[in-house]
């Protein structure tokens, strides 16, 4: 109790010496004794000399003193650190324990179970959950494959603070005794979604399917750009919407329903539907089932001014226990609710699947008007009472609609959409369902990875599917014997590195799409890309495919070896030769079992976004797409590639000694045995005797300098020199430059390489 009082008492003490120096505090104690207690802070316990008095300050750090210095917290995001699960948990196999049926009957018993504290709009949570789920899924953006509910993002922050996002605490609140009772077996990241299928299917509606495995994390993730603006609800042109971001305004999911800049027009509103709907992988038919679906159920809240509501979760107090926009009008929820200070209701039977969107949409004439929040939308011009109150029913009230709704009529392309879904609602519910299914479900990579016994037979484009095997996978022997036969073809061991890496190097774990299986790598777009040095490539490709096809010829028993697996051994053959050249000899562990994709089920469209604006690893930048620095993009490439920072380094330092550059270029090659597995890039990277000098405007290419003879040695790019520069980067470079590092660095290489080739082998991690 002693030691209890004594740390209150100093907090206490230490709390008042802020104050003063903030000027908060008074008291009649002198100048030079205030200064004395100031700077005697550095002596309280609990705080170390660095909180402020209002807990908003922790000292100053590195990044505000340099702004621009290159950090590496997205290496390290989601480290089993901040995971309190048991480090052998294995989500897929907790998962095939549950009893879906179950889940979803609890699921459906909390729909219509509507609680005092946030009573259920129509008596039914059902469109509620859908904007949960909608809103945790829509996030993602096809550029760069971030976003998406795949990871259940939704419960940290910014996004459980996003004005987009008001309220959902409540519903995330409501799903907790179902996510209380089925534990680690159901994730946060698949219930929400879950939740989002039981409530289209408790209002009537035919969904297509399901698939769990989306397992939770456990902090926000540090690696997605949600765009610079300081103010919520900032608005972002449209036409000139900065890669990768898909919303048109700070905080939300897609637009605002009132129109860009509030401007109350369809036509702007159609424009920015188009563009953010697109960058999230939709096409226009896709982009009107969604609203139109979604809009079929609910409503929106606009019951007074937005002045009314308290702070989001964020920046809440601590009492209030993670939930945020606290409403002091009236009873603050229910009838009295406020959220997007809209309020509108789209449809005669809210809680029922129907085609009665379309029939409002069309049937009426729409008239300017504003919610009791001042929020503009639109009202049915002498219009019956027709739509049921949410929670009166003597009431009812006009049809109403968003801005953002009427773009599906005013707008060419989309009206020609939405007539046909009001004259065959089948098609509309068919659309509705696929469109809902791949909003769902697009960030979760290849149908493989789905659970469940509600998973879609159908294979979707969007899905990147690849043919099964239908064939025996090759042995030991057989490998071996393949190897032998690579080896000894003219195939470089240049060459065999930077085509397995260039077709496995494509994996993005955002949406885990790319990677080698598949052998999307001699298909369009990705054989025609740049950084793949088509030329080359096409050579390489084709030499491979003729040792596949006299290796099969050769094969009985029904085995044959797929180009995809072929080309991942062939990478380690080059790997195996060049350690041995460098006196290391070893083995480089190939797991089979990767077949080939077809060009016909191959998107080209949403396979273009896979192309890199940067490869640091082959020293690859296109100028002209570059949005940030070289060796910035080098960490969003190692983060997409799961990488930490010491594999991140010993990648790049043994990839550029075997020569892998995307050009064939000697820059970053910092080695006088160009092929040869070696730490010389390290060594020579670390050379005090070479001095380094800038050679452009830029500083994006360099040159090193022997100091004694000023004769040129080296060249290197800001991803060769980073390495040298970035303190932490340096440290480790030193671990590898070391006299005693060489069979390290062989080894940890060899570790990173497989890592990397085996990204997307799901099968294999269930």
């Amino acid at each position: 109790m002693k030691k209890l009082l004594f740390a209150v008492a100093t907090i206490v003490s230490c709390t008042s010496v802020y104050a003063q120096s903030k000027g908060s505090y008074h008291n009649s104690k002198s100048k030079s004794e205030t200064m004395s207690q100031e700077q005697d802070i550095t002596k309280c316990p609990f705080l170390n000399g660095e909180m402020d008095v209002d807990a908003t300050s922790h000292g100053t750090k590195s990044k505000d003193w340099w702004p621009n210095e290159l950090t590496l917290d997205i290496l390290r995001q989601q480290s089993e650190l901040s995971d309190p699960l048991d480090p052998n948990f294995n989500y897929a196999a907790a998962f095939k324990t549950l009893d879906l049926k179950e889940v979803k009957k609890d699921i459906d018993h909390v729909l219509t179970d509507s609680k005092s504290w946030w009573p259920a709009d129509f008596g039914n949570y059902g469109p509620f959950f859908i904007r949960m789920a909608w809103h945790s899924a829509g996030t993602y953006r096809i550029q760069d494959g971030k976003g998406g509910a795949g990871r259940g993002q939704q419960r940290f922050e910014p996004l459980n603070s996003w004005p987009d996002n008001a309220n959902l605490d409540k519903a995330r609140r409501l799903l907790w005794p179902v996510k209380q009772k089925y534990g680690q077996k159901l994730s946060w990241a698949d219930l929400i979604v879950l939740a989002g299928n039981v409530a289209l299917e408790n209002m009537g509606f035919k969904t297509i399917g399901f698939g769990g495995g989306r397992a939770d994390v456990w902090e926000a993730d540090k690696d997605i750009y949600w765009g610079n603006e300081k103010t919520w609800l900032a608005h972002r042109n449209p036409e000139c919407l900065a890669n990768p971001l898909a919303a048109t305004e700070m905080g939300l999911i897609y637009v605002n329903p009132e129109g860009p800049n509030k401007d109350a027009d369809p036509l702007t509103a159609a424009a920015a539907i188009r563009k953010t709907f697109g960058n999230m992988g939709m096409d226009d038919e896709e982009t009107v089932a969604l609203i139109a679906g979604g809009h079929s159920f609910g409503k929106t809240h606009g019951a007074a001014d937005a002045a009314h509501v308290g702070p989001e979760p964020a920046a809440a107090g601590l009492e209030s226990q993670g939930l945020g926009w606290k409403s002091n009008y009236a009873t603050g929820s229910g009838k009295d609710a406020i959220t997007s200070g809209l309020e509108v209701t789209w449809t005669t039977t809210p809680t029922k699947f129907s085609n009665g969107f379309f029939h409002s949409l069309f049937e009426n004439e729409w008239v300017l008007t504003k919610s009791p929040a001042g929020a503009l939308q639109y009202v049915a011009k002498d219009s019956k009472l027709m739509v049921p109150d949410a929670f009166d029913k003597s009431k009812s009230h006009k049809p109403t609609m968003l801005t953002t709704d009427l773009s599906l009529r005013y707008d060419s392309n989309y009206a020609k959409i939405s007539r046909r879904f009001l004259e065959h609602p089948d098609e509309f519910a068919i659309a509705f369902a696929k469109a809902w299914f791949k909003l769902t479900h697009r960030d979760m990579g290849p149908k493989s990875r789905y659970l469940g016994d509600e998973v879609p037979t159908e294979d979707f484009i969007w899905q990147d599917p690849i043919l099964k095997a239908d064939y025996k996978i090759l042995d030991s022997h057989d490998v071996d014997q393949l190897k032998e036969k690579i080896a000894a073809s003219d195939l470089t061991i240049t060459e065999l590195v930077k085509t397995a890496w260039a077709s496995a190097s494509t994996y993005r774990t955002s949406d885990k799409r790319g990677g080698a299986n598949g052998a999307h790598i001699q298909l369009a777009p990705e054989t025609n890309w740049a950084v793949n040095n088509p030329e080359e490539l096409n050579s390489v490709l084709n030499k491979l495919k003729q040792i596949q096809t006299e290796f099969n010829h050769s094969l009985s028993d029904g085995k044959k070896v797929s180009l995809a697996d072929l080309i991942v051994i062939g990478g380690s053959v080059g790997i195996e030769k060049a350690a041995n050249a460098a006196g290391e000899k070893i083995v480089v562990p190939v797991t089979l079992g990767r077949t080939d994709a077809l060009q016909s089920e191959t998107d080209l469209h949403s396979f273009s976004y896979l192309e890199p604006i940067a490869d640091g690893f082959r020293n690859y930048v296109n100028i002209k797409r570059m949005n940030a620095n070289v060796e910035e993009l080098l960490v969003e490439k190692a983060q997409q590639l799961t990488l930490t920072a010491p594999e991140m380094t010993v990648l790049v330092g043994g990839l550029r000694v075997i020569g892998t550059n995307y050009d064939n270029s000697n820059i970053g090659v910092f080695t006088n045995r160009k092929g040869q597995l070696t730490n010389d890039f390290f060594v020579n990277l670390l050379d005090m005797q070479t001095k380094w000098e800038p050679k452009d405007p830029v500083n994006q290419y360099f040159e090193g300098y022997d100091l004694n003879t000023g004769a040129r040695k080296w060249g290197a790019t800001r991803a060769d020199l980073v390495f040298g520069s970035q303190s932490e980067l340096r440290a480790i470079a030193e671990v590898y430059a070391s006299s005693d590092a060489q069979q390290k660095f062989v080894n940890d290489f060899v570790k990173a390489w497989v890592k990397v080739m085996n990204l997307d082998r799901f099968d294999l991690k269930k």
